[in-house]
């Protein structure tokens, strides 16, 4: 299947994409913090990013779905800062700690071309939503030196809508986390009141373009939608509720990934009711959830490892 970008780049819609995405960046509105700073004059907002990306890491990574990962890993990309600030980030010194390197366009599509020549599935954009602009600008370039393969955005659902329809044509995976339901977790943890009403409206984008999840031949993920939902103690994720919207708003056929890995991190010396790891009980439960809503298409991360490739 040839990427999605391939059709952008030839009708040349992607160098409006590119125009459109860099404008924006002059009182930045890309996500829904909305801080209205110049990042083109190297001005930061929430995100602590300017003009140019910051990648704090990449390589081939084998932790990810294992429809992602088959042999040779996917192509992950970890930028610098965050959008959404999570208090109980796994990623805390990544997301909240600016250490990466400051990156220019051809930089960020000679990493594409070095991932795709280590053999990996995907190129995986991880926390995306702050650098939309800097990844549509390094395309071209990735391109005419032969990228091809599929993109993966890996966000924490804290997209708007506005700012994904420029991403139409371009992403053949959206991986969103849908972390919470419910605006008071979302408040208390993210800062983030609006979070709900923002990652729904920014699932049925996703969906809108991409569709469900597809495979190809070796099932590997080869387009559509991976929602991915990290149980918290204490119900805080509001697991019950998600699933509904997903059954119900988005499709039945959701690959939806119940994740069980959730372990105190990051700075949550003020809430207590999240410093610890979730029981097998609450993870079961989760489980149940999602399939007493009609989601037959769930995964466990810890099975990932096990999928035997051919």
């Amino acid at each position: 299947m040839e990427p999605s970008y391939f059709k952008a780049y030839k009708d040349k819609s992607l160098e409006q994409k590119i125009s459109t995405a860099l404008m924006r960046l002059e009182s930045c509105e890309l996500c829904p913090r909305k801080c209205r700073v110049n990042r083109i004059e190297n001005e930061k907002g929430v995100c602590q990013t300017g003009r140019h990306a910051l990648v704090a890491s990449f390589s081939p990574h084998f932790g990810e779905e294992a429809s992602l990962v088959g042999r040779y890993g996917s192509g992950t990309i970890f930028f610098n800062g965050c959008n959404l600030m999570c208090s109980f980030c796994q990623n805390y010194d990544i997301s909240h700690e600016i250490n990466g390197e400051e990156i220019d366009a051809s930089t960020l599509s000679d990493i594409m071309l070095s991932l795709q020549k280590q053999k990996v599935h995907n190129i995986n954009f991880v926390s995306p939503s702050h650098v939309i602009s800097q990844i549509l600008e390094a395309l071209p370039t990735a391109i005419e030196k032969g990228l091809n393969l599929p993109l993966v955005y890996n966000s924490g659902g804290y997209d708007c809508a506005d700012t994904l329809k420029l991403l139409d044509g371009i992403f053949d995976i959206y991986m969103p986390d849908f972390k919470f339901s419910r605006d008071l977790p979302a408040t208390f943890y993210c800062k983030t009141p609006d979070y709900p009403l923002i990652v729904k409206n920014a699932l049925k984008e996703m969906h809108r373009q991409v569709g469900d999840l597809v495979f190809d031949e070796n099932h590997r993920a080869a387009k559509g939608l991976i929602v991915r939902h990290l149980v918290m103690p204490e119900h805080v994720a509001g697991t019950k509720d998600a699933m509904n919207f997903l059954a119900n708003e988005i499709s039945k056929n959701t690959y939806v990934n119940i994740m069980d890995q959730y372990q105190p991190c990051g700075d949550i010396s003020d809430f207590p009711e999240i410093a610890r790891r979730i029981t097998p009980e609450e993870l079961q439960e989760a489980l149940d959830e999602a399939k007493a809503e009609g989601l037959a298409r769930l995964d466990n991360r810890k099975r990932d490892f096990l999928f035997q490739w051919r």
